[in-house]
């Protein structure tokens, strides 16, 4: 029995030897280490090391489908990734409506970038220019127009508006001209009344906020002026007040907490067509994003269904919306 026992014991440890053989001798013919020893004998089980998490990019607004059941005759939208330059939104993004005071911020950076590194507005100019871009004060813009040059009479001399043409030069603007049709001409020589499009009006956003606008004395300043516009829809009035609403309303917190929306809105009641022509404009170091809409004013005193709108595109925008990776994609209803 003994030699027996030792021959079984003999063949039983040769077998062990050879599976703990097999790693390292394939090792060896692989040209490689020997493969690590899982379990068992000769030591514990190898941790494989988990991914080390992702943090998520944060929030912020970039191409996608808007879905607006707008009613009134005119309604577009652009946003420019300031990222790279490109634009995209509306398939009408190169159709005009009248800036009305929008245009505001670009005649105070018109003005104040004529000054240069040395010069300073008066006192009083200065105020003006604040309350034309924190009030929309028509006063106070029509001020700051006067001292950078504007014409009030286009025709009478044949030449076309100085500030304007300012603009459509140094900000690359397409589609922008002074007044024209659908207004009636006698409203040719009021810069309200200039017509740009959403795709202009974000190249102006990014022309003020890159500072090619006001120049690099006083961009900081009009972007602060921008960033502290004042009075909900409800408060505005025919000549001053009330400019803070719209894109700004639909951002969520989370955008918001990234650094200041500089904006600058613009809205008028008009008799000739009996709309509401309202624009709205915000800019953040990341994107610039315009609305711009003509609907019936049906004698309303506010135009908070312009607000509104201009809201609902912001939040559309968004990327990625919140809690995105809990809803199952769907189809989008139309795309404007």
């Amino acid at each position: 029995m003994r030699p027996r026992v030792t021959m079984v014991l003999a063949i039983v440890a040769v077998l062990i030897g050879g599976v703990m053989l097999v790693p390292t001798a394939y090792g060896k013919l692989s040209g490689g280490a020997a493969l690590p020893r899982i379990g068992g004998i000769g030591g514990g089980a190898e941790q494989v090391p988990a991914p080390a998490p992702t943090t998520p990019p944060p929030p912020t607004l970039a191409a996608g489908p808007v879905s607006v059941n707008f009613k009134g005759d005119f309604f577009s939208w652009a946003l420019m990734d300031r990222t790279t330059g490109k634009i995209s939104g509306a398939k009408n993004m190169d159709q005009t409506n009248s800036t009305e005071s929008m245009l505001k911020a670009w005649i105070v950076s018109d003005y104040l970038r004529q000054l240069g590194p040395t010069k300073q507005p008066t006192a009083a100019l200065k105020n003006w220019a604040s309350l034309a871009i924190r009030d929309s004060n028509d006063v106070g813009a029509n001020k700051v127009y006067a001292a950078a040059g504007g014409s009030y009479k286009p025709q009478s001399n044949g030449k076309p508006d100085p500030v304007i043409q300012r603009a459509i030069k140094i900000c690359g603007l397409t589609d922008t001209k002074r007044s024209g049709s659908p207004a009636p001409a006698m409203y040719n020589g009021w810069w309200s009344f200039t017509r740009m499009s959403p795709e202009d009006a974000v190249r102006l956003g990014d022309c003020i906020a890159d500072g090619k606008a006001a120049g690099p004395t006083w961009t900081k300043w009009v972007l602060n002026e921008m960033a502290h516009v004042r009075g909900s829809v409800k408060a505005q009035q025919a000549k001053s007040g009330g400019g803070k609403w719209g894109i700004v309303d639909g951002l969520p917190a989370s955008i918001k907490a990234q650094g200041p929306v500089y904006i600058k809105n613009g809205w008028t009641p008009l008799v000739y067509d009996g709309n509401w022509h309202v624009n709205c404009l915000a800019v953040t170091d990341k994107w610039s994003l315009a609305v711009m809409m003509r609907y019936p004013s049906n004698g309303g005193n506010v135009p908070d269904y312009g607000a509104k709108v201009c809201a609902s595109v912001a939040t559309q925008l968004v990327t990625p919306q919140p809690g995105a990776a809990l809803k199952v994609p769907q189809q989008p209803v139309g795309k404007l």
